[in-house]
């Protein structure tokens, strides 16, 4: 299946999902050998059915992983805390994981970065960004498309996905204009990463507490509110 057209989507009066293109930006090789070792790492693992007899007590995870439908929407619920995984098993459709405030005043500016990259077959692919709602409306961040390389002797390679997983744009302020909302800002409500997947057995994410100005990197500036307006 080929992946589908990147697009913007407008705001919808009706609860709908947005989302909007991303450029590509590849980290040269492992981001450990920039960054050093990586702060925490999670692993997406697809699966054609239940995660029945691989979980732990609870349905949590010491292996630091989240199973996900292959071939189907996962939706993640965030809580803000230290990393952990606080529901493991997604092939019912919804896990859980904990992550830090990325960015407490929602400047635009992070206190760790994420990278992620696409592992197995080189056909397959998923998608993942981050959403919230405003208690009428889901809204979206800027959508990251995951996928190996074709070709022999093509190694998966690393994507900077700070802005996909840590920021949802929504207009804050009314103004016609959208700002970078950051991961549990007052503003929005239900944070979570909608990842959708095309048969992609492995995504690997690592993060890294280094920090990253997304505003500056998209092209937007810091508004009278103190938000990123894109």
């Amino acid at each position: 299946m080929s992946i589908p057209t990147k697009s913007k989507a407008l705001v919808l009066a009706a609860a709908v999902t947005l989302y909007a293109a991303t450029p590509v930006t590849w980290a040269n090789g492992n981001p450990n050998k920039e960054y050093g070792p990586h702060d925490y790492q999670l692993l997406l693992i697809g699966m054609p059915g239940t995660a029945d007899g691989k979980l732990g007590n609870g349905g949590n995870d010491n292996g630091k992983r989240i199973f996900v439908r292959l071939g189907d929407r996962t939706k993640i619920m965030l809580t803000e805390g230290d990393f952990d995984v606080i529901d493991a098993d997604g092939t019912d459709g919804e896990a859980s994981f904990m992550l830090p405030n990325p960015d407490e005043n929602h400047d635009g500016t992070t206190e760790y970065r994420v990278y992620a990259r696409a592992l197995g077959n080189p056909n397959a692919w998923a998608s993942i960004v981050a959403c919230a709602d405003d208690g009428t409306n889901t809204y979206c961040g800027t959508n990251t498309v995951l996928q190996r390389d074709g070709g022999n002797g093509n190694k998966p390679r690393w994507q900077n996905v700070s802005r996909s997983l840590l920021y949802v744009e929504f207009d804050v302020d009314g103004d016609g204009k959208l700002e970078l909302v950051p991961l549990f800002d007052d503003s929005l409500q239900g944070y979570f990463w909608d990842y959708d997947n095309d048969g992609l057995r492995v995504a690997q994410l690592r993060f890294y507490y280094v920090p990253q100005n997304v505003c500056l990197e998209a092209g937007g500036t810091v508004d009278a509110g103190g938000y990123c307006e894109l």
